[in-house]
């Protein structure tokens, strides 16, 4: 019942800035923590950044600290993530997810967006 559709991907050279967006439908928004993960080809999907159903509370992986920044508009149904001097490690498909109780690990996910390629060049 609940709907996550990213948008935003693209290519980019490194140094370059990118800004994704999640838009929710189907359920209350201010209900779900919300966040940002990635998966590069043959990796595992790692936590990039999260915040409570408020806004107010954020977290980051330790890679992207200082460099993104993760935000809500409960008014819209969307998640922000402000993405910095973007470096070609940062290439992956990043996904929106939404959890009732959290979202810094996979397994808290209850719902997931179907992902936009990002793609930092040298």
């Amino acid at each position: 019942q609940v709907q996550l559709v990213e948008s935003g991907g693209g290519l980019v050279q490194a140094g370059g800035s990118l800004r994704l967006s999640c838009a929710v439908s189907g359920r209350t928004f201010r209900s779900y923590a919300m966040g940002w993960f990635r998966q590069a080809p043959g990796k595992v999907r790692e936590f990039v950044a999260a915040c409570s159903w408020s806004g107010s509370s954020t977290m980051y992986a330790e890679s992207v600290k200082g460099r993104f920044t993760i935000s809500r508009d409960n008014a819209k149904n969307t998640v922000y993530l402000q993405m910095n001097s973007l470096k070609p490690d940062d290439t992956a498909v990043y996904y929106c997810a939404a959890g009732l109780m959290s979202v810094v690990v996979v397994k808290e996910v209850d719902y997931w967006g179907q992902g936009t390629q990002v793609t930092v060049s040298s």
